[in-house]
């Protein structure tokens, strides 16, 4: 796993774009700026996952000043600067638009355990911030986000989307990943009428000691980041 926090906000946005978590030039992965000053790396806004290299990285400060790099930053910064200033257990964060994920998000129902998947998310049940549909735009904002984030791996945010985080790129990608998986799966079967059998709490959390352990997310994540490596030879 890669230290740089460049080659890792790249890597995070292959990996999205290979999972098809693309909104068009929306959505964005951020790195905790290492030297301890708060900063987050980011890609720059007007681009897709799938474009992202190095030179389109930026270095983005709690205030939303770009300290290095070359681009427009992300007017919705602050979900990733306010979200690490409340939890330093958090060096990645994802913000992602994903269809199944946001049609959820609006509905008033718990994710259940009824996929692999979807254990990562019931226990305790995924928050929801309902303060705004609308932009995350101000540091107000991203700390309220952050505060209905709570100890969880992810939020859904009803109108809007979901923020994953994790202690790495691997881990806030992967979350982002299953939590739209997770999603789709369950919209599946209320179209079909509703799930009636899902996980108890023993087995998903046996699930996810199984299957969601550190080597099961690095699996995940290498097969993202393989398409991307194939293009480059």
């Amino acid at each position: 796993m890669t230290t740089n926090p460049v080659e890792e906000a790249v890597q995070a946005s292959q990996a999205l774009a290979a999972a098809g978590l693309n909104d068009l030039v929306w959505g964005h992965a951020a790195i905790r700026e290492p030297d301890g000053r708060g900063g987050v790396w980011m890609k720059a806004a007007g681009w897709g996952f799938e474009e992202i290299d190095a030179d389109r990285v930026l270095l983005v400060s709690p205030d939303g000043e770009v300290l290095s790099g070359a681009g427009k930053r992300h007017i919705e910064y602050p979900i990733h600067t306010e979200i690490m200033r409340r939890r330093p257990d958090v060096s990645c964060s994802v913000h992602t638009h994903a269809p199944a994920l946001s049609a959820f998000a609006c509905l008033d129902t718990p994710l259940l355990p009824i996929s692999h998947d979807g254990v990562l998310f019931c226990d305790p049940p995924i928050p929801r911030f309902t303060q705004t549909g609308a932009l995350i735009a101000t540091a107000e904002l991203g700390a309220a986000l952050a505060e209905t984030l709570g100890d969880a791996r992810a939020c859904l945010m009803p109108n809007h989307g979901a923020v994953t985080v994790g202690p790495d790129a691997t881990t806030a990608v992967m979350y982002a990943v299953l939590l739209e998986r997770a999603c789709r799966t369950q919209l599946m079967a209320l179209a079909a009428g509703g799930p009636k059998i899902w996980s108890d709490p023993a087995e998903a959390a046996l699930k996810r000691e199984q299957i969601w352990n550190p080597g099961g997310l690095q699996a995940g994540w290498r097969y993202l980041l393989r398409p991307a490596e194939r293009a480059l030879r």
